[in-house]
């Protein structure tokens, strides 16, 4: 969940390409940051809070060298401190080490070396890999091999990003945590004073925990694959397996603008993603949706006919889950959604069912351990993700894009609509709908729909009214209880209040017993049909009970008759209102929270890219 960014070939350039780097990646961590730069010697400099407290700390340091690391911090060993942030270093300050994941056998390795003599100045699992590389360089292996053999004793998840005082390459491998190499080539790679002395191009390279780190610098990618092994400098790069095998690797190109990644006039990023939902939208159905025909083409995956289909994610991607799970319900397939993390260690019987993981990264651990245990099992598998080259497209038999652009926003919005969207259209694709031509009009319709929420929203006015209260409700039925598990989890993850959704039905057995008149309970209620008139019933159960009513509609059930207040979303097809709907509570917690003056996109104690079970 930690960020790394590495450069190499930038010269005097290359601090302001780390700090830069990790300004992109803070959503990935923001506990703590540091950078290591080598050259004649090894120069670290890092230190506890945010980007810019590193920034302050610079403004009086001028660290310099050929090659470098930084690192974003999400706390997993040991607390946000100046000693546990990163960069490690060994005894002799000759090593510095960056690192994302959890070693699992740090413990042992750390008795070990403290056995030996080496002293530890933190509690952190990474710092035992700078001393394992110093011992071996002690025992007369070079930098590369010394580093091979200190990341071959490691157990567990990690990326690492290795540089050594003396030495102009940065070396690094991967395992279970996400690597890429970005490649820069090109003449544009080089600093200016070296343009203006005319000297030969020369190359630079960068290693990231995600693209955004360097995508101002090149669109050029290399995704590395677990047990991979990269060693980059000036003069090139060169990927192998851990023990030294030749790997072959293709190069890609990434589709998106740097500028995707910018604020763009917003705010805070979560607000701009909310707005870029229509675009992510008309992304997500581009080429795939022929409304004359009334069919979907997914290329290989319409010839997919599962008998059942496991659906296992975390977080909002789970929410999504629960809404795909009742739409292959609806189409007569047997379909249930599972957190990931309880799928991977208590599975269970699978048959022939396909396994799809819903993940926005691409790199949630929980969801891949999920996977892999379903692959281990004879299952086939598919991913639902919003990341080309990510480790659950590669590791899946098949893979399905939901073509949300890039997310920065830690709490998910975008991407939660796209993936309702994707999953729609798998749907669709895979399975008997009588009324799919209706479907495809809705879908159609999705993008127009969400821009007039976006441009008549009263969520703002709703926000004021109820931002003191101490706990929300949310409930819907059927396709609207995972609008209203995702609505109550974007409140609480943002404004660090206590909310909580359920199944409509459920309130009488069990939570209503606290409801007062200071729980506002925002209720979900599309369409005339009988889940909707049931909906209206537990309103008025909590109406009765003198709770503030919010009532997300579309008129046609009436339900604004025992609502305080209502927030309108234009009448839809039933299986798209959701989305609609949702966007809507997206609105209420970013506008609370903004009221409440809280950290909306990097959010306390949580971070965007989940790489640890």
């Amino acid at each position: 969940m930690c960020g790394i960014i590495g450069c190499a070939g930038r010269d005097s350039e290359t601090l302001d390409i780390l700090v830069h780097g990790l300004s992109k990646l803070e959503y990935r961590g923001y506990d703590s940051a540091g950078v290591a730069l080598a050259g004649d010697g090894l120069d670290v400099c890092k230190t506890a809070g945010e980007i810019d407290d590193l920034r302050a700390v610079l403004a009086e340091r001028s660290p310099a060298g050929s090659v470098g690391v930084g690192h974003t911090r999400w706390s997993t060993h040991g607390p946000p401190t100046d000693e546990n942030a990163h960069p490690h270093l060994d005894c002799n300050r000759d090593v510095a080490v960056v690192h994302n994941g959890i070693i699992e056998n740090y413990q042992q390795l750390r008795d070990d070396l403290s056995t030996a003599g080496h002293e530890f100045r933190s509690d952190t699992d990474t710092e035992v890999v700078p001393h394992l590389i110093e011992d071996a360089l002690a025992d007369g292996a070079d930098p590369e091999d010394a580093v091979r053999a200190a990341i071959g004793r490691l157990e567990g998840s990690y990326a690492v990003s290795v540089v050594l005082s003396g030495v102009d390459r940065i070396f690094a491998a991967r395992n279970d945590s996400p690597l890429v190499l970005g490649i820069d080539e090109d003449s544009e790679a080089r600093s200016a004073s070296e343009q203006a002395s005319g000297d030969e191009p020369r190359a630079a390279y960068y290693l990231a925990s995600d693209v955004p780190a360097f995508r101002d610098h090149t669109d050029r990618v290399v995704y590395l694959a677990d047990g991979e092994f990269v060693v980059a400098g000036a003069d090139g790069y060169r990927v192998t397996t851990l023990d030294g095998g030749p790997v072959e690797k293709t190069e890609d190109t990434v589709d998106w603008d740097p500028e995707e990644t910018g604020k763009s006039g917003y705010d805070h990023y979560m607000l701009k993603e909310i707005h870029e939902q229509p675009r992510a939208l008309r992304q997500c159905f581009r080429g795939r949706v022929d409304e004359l025909a009334g069919q979907v083409d997914l290329a290989d995956l319409s010839d997919l006919s599962p008998r059942g289909i496991h659906l296992v994610a975390c977080g909002t991607s789970y929410h999504a889950a629960v809404y795909a799970a009742r739409l292959f319900q609806q189409a007569g397939i047997p379909a249930q959604a599972f957190l990931a993390s309880e799928y991977a260690t208590s599975t269970p019987p699978i048959g022939d069912a396909l396994v799809v993981g819903v993940t926005q990264s691409g790199e949630t651990a929980d969801t891949l351990s999920a996977l892999r245990e379903a692959r281990r099992r004879g299952a086939r598998t598919l991913a639902v993700t919003n990341t080309v080259g990510s480790t659950v497209a590669r590791e899946c038999d098949h893979a399905m894009y939901i073509r949300a652009g890039p997310e920065i926003g830690v709490a998910a919005t975008k991407t939660f609509s796209s993936q309702i969207a994707a999953l729609n259209l798998l749907a669709l694709a895979i399975t008997s709908v009588g009324d799919a031509r209706e479907v495809i009009s809705g879908l159609r319709d999705l993008p127009g729909a969400v821009q007039e929420i976006l441009d008549t929203s009263t969520a703002r006015e709703i926000a004021e009214t109820y931002r003191d209260a101490e706990s929300y409700f949310f409930i819907g039925r059927g396709l609207h209880y995972p609008v209203a598990l995702e609505g109550a989890l974007k409140l609480k993850e943002i404004t660090y209040k206590h909310a909580e959704g359920f199944a409509a039905g459920e309130l009488k057995h069990g939570p209503l017993a606290l409801v007062t008149g200071e729980t506002p309970v925002f209720a979900v209620v599309t369409g005339d049909d009988e889940q909707a008139t049931k909906t209206v019933g537990n309103v008025k159960e909590v109406e009765a009970r003198d709770a503030p009513v919010v009532a997300v509609t579309d008129g046609a059930s009436d339900v604004e008759r025992y609502a305080d207040h209502v927030l309108e979303v234009p009448d839809t097809h039933r299986r798209v209102a959701a989305v609609v709907a949702n966007v809507q509570l997206q609105l209420v917690a970013y506008h609370t929270a903004d009221m409440l003056g809280r950290s909306i996109d990097k959010p306390r104690n949580l971070a965007k890219s989940v790489t640890v079970e």
